[in-house]
């Protein structure tokens, strides 16, 4: 049909006043809250399993309440506790229940420590009389309460003590705790920061014992930073940090008796004396291990232990009798990479366990009797369990997240022990994943798409019906309308023989006869994910921007990032930086022969581990990479911790190569391109040392680059106006460099 040259004429008008209607994204916008995802907070089931509980805050009154919703029918029936209602707390910031949940520990005053870590003033809140109890006048930490609810544990300065609720008497089980020196019941920054815990102690079911983990960091070499505020002379934060090959706090694990006020530390045989160890393996080797995980059993006086050797390829789970605290291995598992840490570990009744491992070369589900004898494998095939929920001992089954719809999608499903029944439980194409109830009688699904933010809805556990929909964030879509959005594309490139998970937002008004400038942006980090069936993050917001202004902007999940098998992730052992960056190299190489694609104008920007990339990519890659933003990057191995660096990398000492041939530090003289470094003075993760060494390296090479520090931020740089500031750098760089 030919349509007359007017009314081609009015369409195309129509079409570009339509377009020009719609806004462009703006950078305070995307900083200020504007596109901010409503969210359920702090969501916890009841034990009735009927009953879910959230925490609520007043903005307008500057209060909280812990209220209690019908998971049925989604209605507030009652509020438990109400800060307008106690008078010593205006607000608390976070609550825990005690086991039969008669009692609430309220959290006020947080102060931060490091990423997980907190000091807080806690008070006891007797549900039924509301009463108040001060546990301590001092902030304290990770405090809990004992299974009957009679006493609360904390720390306190590197110390354990208990507090008698009734009678106010305060036993102090540990006393050499020592601040940078010894540890009792917390861990040190290297657990926390890559075993991703600070509790270290745990009362067991009986309230007879506690366990706890000492850390003695004496030996361990100190970090200090120079934090300049805005006082007339800086301050000084020093720390523990064992870098790379450095020296690790020295692990041991404890039993204390409550009634004898005793405690006894917990010989795990001669394999983990570290002394007799360091023996055995050559002078360039380190002999110590980790203790990354305790957990009780169902039996109370059983003990289970993870211990993992120092290289993180060789791990035992152990059990120990608190009767007479001696150990008994009761499973191995040995990889020739390493074998990840989880919290899946899950005790049934007569103490069989549940298990995941990588051992087929997929992350799966294992079930294993109290002697540690394989009994099943529960979950096979060529995807990988992404996240573990429990098991329902009423129902016999299993629930669980799994990739087997696409490594950039999520499901939730159920199974029965003998591997039998499996049910998809979620039925849209997405990123799906629950919570579910005490008793697993529902779970609450948060779904979302590349189209769709977060949707959260309620279903039955035993076939995934859906009950009702709890809340949506259809405001923000309606509001992410009247922008100029593109969509997020997924898609795969080929590179190096892999098919790799790809995502493109190219303009809105894109011309595949016109050339783009490109930027890439990723991530890269073993077992990671940036690629995914999801809505906007807030470097998509970022990324939308640049697409307003005509840049294509792509995201490739190379080698060595995760959920695609052991070997996908796995490739890298001993090697990070040189398959993840050929990966992007290539990639980049590949698309900038595409028709649209300007080759002469491709960039690469990421943080952390992907500034440790885009450093790379730039360096290694210069004839590829005209431009690249590093923020908080890695520059050498051998600054970052030991925990992290080792498990992928050994010791600098037994892969010296590892570490230096894939150090951007060793290749600043291959710069050719524009290139922006940025770090945050106060980041006790990857320190800012990484950035000045490489402007030091830059400078001797007589390299010209632009760089940024921000003070006193840390990691995450921001507070304040922080992130506006350096996302302005960033895209001021882009426009006159790209």
């Amino acid at each position: 049909m030919k349509f007359p040259t007017l009314l081609v004429a009015f369409i195309i008008a129509a079409s570009s006043v339509l377009s020009a209607q719609k806004k462009e994204v703006s950078l305070e916008e995307i900083w200020n809250g504007t596109f901010r995802q409503e969210r359920l907070q702090s969501l916890q089931s009841l034990d009735n399993g009927k009953e879910y509980v959230v925490l609520n805050y007043d903005r307008q009154a500057g209060t909280t309440s812990i209220d209690v919703y019908s998971y049925k029918t989604g209605k507030k029936t009652r509020t438990l506790v109400n800060s307008a209602d106690l008078n010593d707390i205006k607000a608390f910031q976070d609550f825990k229940f005690s086991e039969d949940e008669s009692k609430i520990l309220l959290s006020t005053e947080l102060e931060p420590i490091f990423r997980r870590s907190t000091k807080e003033i806690y008070y006891v809140c007797d549900v039924n009389s509301k009463s108040l109890q001060k546990v301590s006048d001092q902030k304290i930490q990770e405090a809990s309460f004992s299974p009957d609810a009679t006493k609360v544990a904390y720390v306190f300065e590197n110390n354990i003590y208990i507090l008698d609720l009734k009678s106010g008497d305060r036993t102090q089980v540990t006393e050499d705790g020592v601040i940078n020196s010894i540890i009792n019941g917390v861990t040190d920054w290297v657990y926390e920061e890559e075993f991703s815990f600070v509790k270290a102690y745990a009362w067991n079911p009986s309230g007879e014992k506690i366990a706890y983990l000492k850390f003695d960091e004496s030996e361990v070499p100190e970090f200090s930073m120079d934090l300049f505020k805005k006082d007339l002379y800086p301050s000084q934060e020093v720390f523990k940090y064992p870098k790379a090959g450095e020296a690790n706090s020295e692990i041991s694990l404890h039993m204390y008796d409550v009634k004898s006020k005793t405690s006894e530390e917990i010989d795990l045989g001669d394999k983990y004396d570290v002394a007799e160890e360091a023996e055995k393996v050559n002078e360039n080797a380190v002999g110590d291990f980790y203790i990354p995980r305790i957990k009780w059993t169902q039996d109370p006086m059983i003990l289970s232990v993870q211990v993992i050797n120092r290289h993180q390829n060789n791990l035992d789970l152990m059990f120990i009798d608190a009767e007479n605290n001696e150990a008994e291995l009761i499973l191995n598992e040995q990889d020739e990479a390493y074998v990840d840490i989880t919290d899946n570990l899950t005790f049934l009744e007569n103490n069989s366990f549940i298990w995941t491992s990588e051992k087929d070369g997929y992350n799966h589900i294992y079930l294993y009797d109290e002697d540690g004898e394989l009994q099943k494998q529960i979950t096979s095939g060529n995807w990988e369990v992404t996240d573990y929920y429990g098991y329902d001992p009423k129902a016999d089954v299993i629930y669980y997240q799994s990739t087997e719809n696409g490594s950039v999608n999520r499901d939730v499903y159920s199974i029965k022990p003998n591997g039998k029944n499996k049910k998809r439980l979620t039925d849209r194409n997405g990123m799906n994943s629950a919570s579910f109830s005490a008793d697993y009688t529902y779970f609450i699904n948060t779904f979302t798409d590349v189209d769709t933010p977060n949707v959260y809805t309620l279903h039955r556990s035993k076939d995934g019906k859906q009950v009702r929909e709890i809340l949506n964030n259809k405001a923000l879509l309606e509001k992410n309308a009247g922008y100029d959005f593109a969509p997020k594309e997924l898609t795969t490139i080929n590179v190096n023989g892999n098919d790799l998970n790809m995502s493109i937002i190219k303009p809105t008004d894109f011309d595949e006869t016109k050339k783009y400038p490109m930027l890439m942006f990723q991530y890269s980090g073993p077992g990671s994910q940036s690629v995914s069936n999801s809505y906007f993050s807030s470097n998509d917001y970022w990324h939308q921007l640049l697409a307003n202004k005509g840049y294509i902007i792509v995201t490739v999940d190379g080698r060595g990032t995760g959920f695609k098998g052991a070997d996908f992730k796995k490739v890298t052992y001993k090697e990070l930086g040189k398959y993840e960056v050929e990966d992007q190299i290539a990639a980049a190489k590949q698309l900038g022969e595409r028709a649209y694609i300007d080759a002469d104008r491709i960039g690469i920007w990421g943080w952390s581990y992907g500034g440790f990339m885009s450093s790379n990519a730039i360096l290694k890659g210069n004839d590829i990479f005209s431009a690249a933003i590093a923020v908080a990057p890695v520059t050498s191995w051998r600054f970052y911790d030991s925990v992290y660096t080792e498990r992928y990398m050994r010791t600098p000492q037994e892969n010296p190569s590892g570490y230096d041939e894939n150090s951007p530090l060793n290749h600043v003289e291959k710069l050719k391109g524009d290139y922006l470094i940025i770090h945050g003075g106060g980041d006790d993760n990857v320190h800012v040392q990484n950035t000045m060494r490489m402007v030091e390296e830059l400078i001797q090479a007589n390299k010209q680059f632009d760089w940024a520090i921000y003070p006193d931020r840390n990691h995450g740089i921001y507070g304040g106006n922080t992130r506006l500031h350096l996302y302005t750098m960033m895209t001021d760089f882009i426009l006159e460099k790209l």
